[in-house]
């Protein structure tokens, strides 16, 4: 992208992607520079390898923040798709260039997540929306299409800057620890208690990084007041299930969660891992439920007997294969 005031467009009005018989339009205030000339490729690895060289930067986020509206080159040629091609060449060239600099591809989150582009990036950057509950369907839909690893799940501010939405510390870090977790929060706008939670979901990521990212992802079927899924190791002796109340329930008795993807011959032991300290109406369901043994056969058909929790609150459970 380029200003139009800027010293490098009024040295260059012609390194930028427009239709010569129509009016450029602006977006952000911004153009496009046309990345299928040589000169453009050369001039922006020259910048940025520059600044790579000098300072000790280990993380780039390439925001495509503006839509092509005129994709055409100087000749007047329809050149969208060779645009695409110019971005993967100038970002394979980075690169190669500094095979340790991590890059996140992102455009408002989905509008540059495709399969081309992961070729030359590390993660994807979901959705602008941190909000916790919105979050739950847009991470759901990505990952139809890409695997958690690469799926960019942030822990938000108190208040999220498009919804004015307020979700608990514990619901943010339970729905972001499932993809490639990070924090976009102001620290010093939390409480203690909120670093406190923040500090040991981010450690429980890591404890079980290896399955979230590793293992078989498993959908569960549920309504639209609650969110459910799971994911089970390859050899099938471990899973970590999630469980979120979305809004208040309809019913006086908590329904049943299925785990779906366990070996049905082998015993597991069932633990709560997530809140610290989980609440729901029904303290005595959560009391039998964790630390539970149980076949791996009922957990699959018959389930365990959720608590009716309030709006905005989930569970995370770790099985573990006791045989």
């Amino acid at each position: 992208m380029v200003n139009p005031d800027s010293d490098l467009y009024r040295t260059h009005p012609d390194w930028v992607l427009k239709i010569p018989s129509a009016p450029l339009l602006l977006s952000r205030n911004q153009l496009v520079l046309d990345l299928t000339r040589d000169e453009v490729q050369s001039y922006l690895f020259a910048r940025l390898n520059d600044l790579l060289n000098e300072y000790p930067i280990n993380y780039l986020k390439w925001d495509m923040n503006r839509a092509i509206h005129q994709p055409g080159d100087q000749r007047g040629r329809a050149v969208g798709h060779e645009q695409t091609i110019g971005v993967y060449r100038l970002l394979s060239r980075i690169r190669d260039a500094h095979p340790d600099v991590e890059i996140e591809s992102c455009s408002s989150g989905g509008g540059r997540a495709d399969f081309g582009i992961l070729a030359h990036t590390d993660r994807i950057w979901t959705s602008d929306n941190n909000d916790a509950l919105d979050r739950l369907g847009i991470q759901k839909g990505f990952s139809m299409f890409f695997p958690s690893e690469i799926m960019g799940s942030h822990v938000g501010p108190n208040v999220c800057h498009l919804t004015d939405r307020q979700i608990s510390m514990e619901t943010r870090v339970g729905v972001s620890m499932f993809g490639h977790m990070g924090v976009e929060a102001n620290l010093f706008e939390l409480d203690d208690n909120q670093i406190k939670a923040l500090k040991a979901g981010i450690e429980l990521h890591k404890e079980h990084r290896d399955l979230i990212h590793g293992g078989t992802l498993v959908r569960l079927d549920t309504d639209t007041l609650e969110h459910s899924f799971g994911i089970v190791a390859s050899d099938k002796r471990e899973a970590i299930f999630s469980y979120t109340q979305i809004d208040s329930l309809q019913n006086s008795v908590g329904g049943s969660l299925l785990f779906v993807g366990l070996d049905k011959d082998r015993i597991y032991s069932i633990r709560i891992i997530w809140p610290e300290q989980p609440q729901s109406y029904s303290k005595s369901i959560l009391d039998v439920i964790n630390g539970s043994q149980i076949s791996g056969e009922a957990l699959i058909n018959v389930g365990v007997q959720l608590p009716i929790m309030k709006p905005a609150s989930l569970l995370v459970f770790h099985l573990l294969c006791v045989d």
